[in-house]
């Protein structure tokens, strides 16, 4: 596939679609993959791979990842809330079906994030639904010069856990259990700033984070932060928006600064949010059809939905 990168049409990258030459089900991947070789360097090269009308029946998805994620990962140090299913699959966001899922590459604030996303349509939805996939260079390369330069010396993030009760997410839920040491020792490894409340929450502050990274494989800068997602001024929830203009960003579950402490200006995160969206593909889906993502090349989101709707993710190192 042609590399996208300095392009000014946004559709000129899309992921590579995969269909069955003959049977359906999670075999068909199996025989697939025997023809087509070493799966990372396919999906290094095309950075997100469809696999359209497999049929792969819901009781059959584990044996799909297995063909296809080499060492799935627990959702540690997760914002978003999803439902555990087991073998570290997770139901995607559990947002409000009218919201829209901005442009994100997974855990892309922490100090480990996973390299492939796995997707997995259990249901398809009754209408609109999509999952976006954006380029992450294109990404970057559609952004202002002036918003460019700003984010160059990088992001801190900081976020306000509760014990149990309270606004967001709880330090349990975020990391998945109930040992404070787990916690602990997470956030030393990533060389957090971070501190017990007296209420039992948790604060934490991150080391700068880069707002680019180089892609391992192609050695493409893109666009990798979520910097929009922990500002007030992109929220998609008109409750989350009122309670930014109550709340000093110090005091919100999750908020976000330039490397120096100073403020980020909405309009700069608008910008990146509103990019990131316009740039995107979107991937519509059908019951039993799969995708795979590099989650560092490539940024995803959703559309919004009507009537039902069932995604399954999963993520490996």
């Amino acid at each position: 596939m042609t590399d996208t990168r300095g392009t000014t049409d946004p559709k000129d990258w899309k992921p590579l679609e995969l269909r069955p030459k003959g049977r359906t089900g999670a075999e068909a991947i199996r025989e697939l993959l025997a023809d087509t070789g070493d799966f990372g360097e396919l999906l290094a090269r095309e950075k997100a791979v469809v696999f359209r009308d497999f049929e792969v029946a819901e009781q059959d998805v584990e044996t799909a990842m297995d063909l296809l994620l080499p060492n799935r990962l627990a959702y540690m140090h997760g914002t978003s809330p999803r439902t555990k299913l087991g073998g570290n699959l997770y139901t995607s966001t559990e947002y409000p079906q009218h919201m829209t899922i901005a442009m994100h590459n997974e855990l892309s604030y922490s100090h480990h994030w996973p390299e492939r996303l796995f997707f997995y349509c259990a249901t398809t939805p009754g209408s609109g639904g999509a999952t976006p996939v954006v380029d992450g260079g294109l990404w970057l390369d559609s952004l202002d010069e002036e918003v460019r330069d700003a984010f160059a010396a990088g992001i801190r993030y900081t976020q306000n856990l509760h014990d149990g009760f309270g606004l967001g997410r709880s330090w349990r839920q975020t990391f998945e259990t109930d040992d404070r040491a787990v916690v602990e020792a997470f956030l030393e490894q990533g060389e957090f700033d971070w501190q017990w409340t007296p209420d039992g929450g948790l604060r934490m502050i991150s080391p700068i984070r880069p707002a680019t990274v180089k892609h391992p494989y192609s050695g493409t800068e893109v666009w990798f932060n979520q910097a929009d997602h922990f500002h007030p001024a992109a929220l998609g929830d008109e409750t989350s928006r009122e309670l930014a203009q109550i709340l000093p960003p110090e005091e919100l579950p999750q908020s976000v600064t330039f490397a120096d402490g100073s403020p980020i200006p909405d309009a700069y995160a608008l910008h990146v949010h509103d990019i990131g969206l316009e740039a995107a593909v979107d991937v519509d889906w059908r019951q039993g059809d799969l995708m795979v993502i590099d989650n560092v090349a490539v940024g995803h989101g959703r559309r919004p939905f009507g009537g039902d709707r069932r995604v399954l993710v999963a993520m490996s190192d």
